[in-house]
């Protein structure tokens, strides 16, 4: 077959591609801005030409796009999407129903609820690694020699979501009453995995109230609801930029931590910030070279399982991770990767599997093997091919 894929700044389109070029098929690389408006006819119309040049058997993208939807609608072409940001509020536009879509999401709970909605577009697909490109990326001296060298035997990879889109600060004037009900209620879903309550308890006066101080507004074409909104983008961006920092400075005053980060100000005991890494050419090294690599997942994310966490495996290192659910329908506990429920449990985790060695470099070679046999780009771009047939 031949694919077309929109070729925009995306995280995998040079994996994606390998992946069905290894099954045989042809890529051609389809001119796309992912900024274009949802209901632009302008852009339709220009995706329409494009994609008539190369002529496809499908048209692919990482992340769901309008756009996209409603040119592949009107040329009768499918449309495959794999989504990988969350929250990802494209995904709520009325296109998403087109019957020549085929819309892949990561995160089980997000599937459950178009399922439920009855919107049969929208399928599960959890993320995948290339196992083959970093198992090859081994060129450690050049690696050491780089700004970005390992000095604890800790490491984070991702953002503190300190640096951009800071959209509960800009909330100054809601009352003290709102402020004390979301200042508890993070504080209570910070104690909380597997399952995320922040919009079913946003009710109306609350809502109102933060309108007042940051007017938001469903996207044209979108169905999304206002809650929704503040939910995913203002408070759960939140609480994960409050228990980011917060695990991390705990574990580096007791361990010492390597933080690969964009906002280079940020300064506490015992963390060393490399900045911004690349996470294509420059984080497998970290992943493969540290011994206990971090990931704390971001809250609008409810049960899926994170691209990072499928990199940090696929690389051989060691993972050790807040609970999420999904992980639990892939991979084994204790085997192929570890969890942590509590800030007392990720310390005692860390601290224990430091002093194991062995253990911990058995659990990474196995979750490195479960990826490579179960979980990469090629097994994800069969999955899709099939749901095609």
């Amino acid at each position: 077959m031949k694919i077309g894929i929109l070729t925009w700044e995306s995280f995998g389109k040079e994996d994606m591609a390998a992946a069905f070029m290894e099954l045989g098929h042809s890529v051609l690389q389809c001119p796309f801005s992912d900024d274009s408006e949802a209901d632009d006819p302008a852009a339709v119309q220009k995706l329409e030409g494009s994609i008539r040049k190369i002529s496809p058997d499908f048209l692919f993208s990482f992340n769901y796009f309008p756009v996209a939807a409603i040119a592949c609608k009107n040329l009768g072409l499918p449309y495959v999407a794999w989504v990988y940001d969350s929250p990802h509020v494209r995904m709520y536009h009325y296109s998403i129903i087109y019957p020549t879509n085929y819309v892949f999401v990561f995160d089980s709970a997000v599937y459950m609820e178009f399922h439920k909605a009855g919107i049969s577009t929208v399928h599960y697909l959890p993320m995948a690694a290339n196992t083959n490109r970093l198992k090859e990326m081994n060129d450690f001296a050049a690696f050491e020699k780089t700004g970005w060298k390992l000095k604890h035997q800790v490491a984070f990879v991702g953002s503190l979501y300190t640096e951009k889109h800071q959209f509960y600060q800009r909330m100054t004037k809601i009352s003290d009453y709102t402020r004390g009900f979301l200042e508890g209620l993070m504080e209570a879903q910070k104690l909380v995995y597997g399952y995320n309550f922040i919009q079913e308890l946003l009710n109306k006066e609350i809502i109102e109230d933060m309108r007042r101080s940051l007017p938001m507004q469903v996207h044209v074409g979108g169905v999304e609801s206002i809650e929704y909104l503040f939910a995913q983008y203002v408070i759960n961006r939140q609480i994960t930029a409050s228990e980011r920092l917060e695990l991390l400075t705990l574990t580096a005053e007791k361990f010492g931590l390597d933080l690969y980060t964009p906002d280079q100000t940020l300064k506490f005991t015992g963390c060393v910030n490399h900045g911004a890494l690349d996470a294509y050419a420059y984080a497998p090294y970290v992943y493969k070279m540290a011994p206990i690599n971090l990931n704390i997942t971001l809250r609008s994310i409810h049960k899926g399982i994170p691209l990072r966490a499928f990199e940090i495996m696929g690389s051989g290192g060691f993972l050790l991770t807040n609970f999420q659910e999904d992980f639990l329908s892939f991979f084994t506990p204790g085997e192929d990767f570890i969890y942590y429920e509590s800030k007392t449990d990720l310390i005692d985790k860390i601290s224990y599997y430091l002093k194991n060695e062995n253990e911990r470099c058995q659990i990474a070679e196995n979750g490195f093997w479960k990826v490579a046999s179960k979980h990469t780009f090629t097994h994800r771009a069969e999955e899709m091919i099939s749901c095609l047939a």
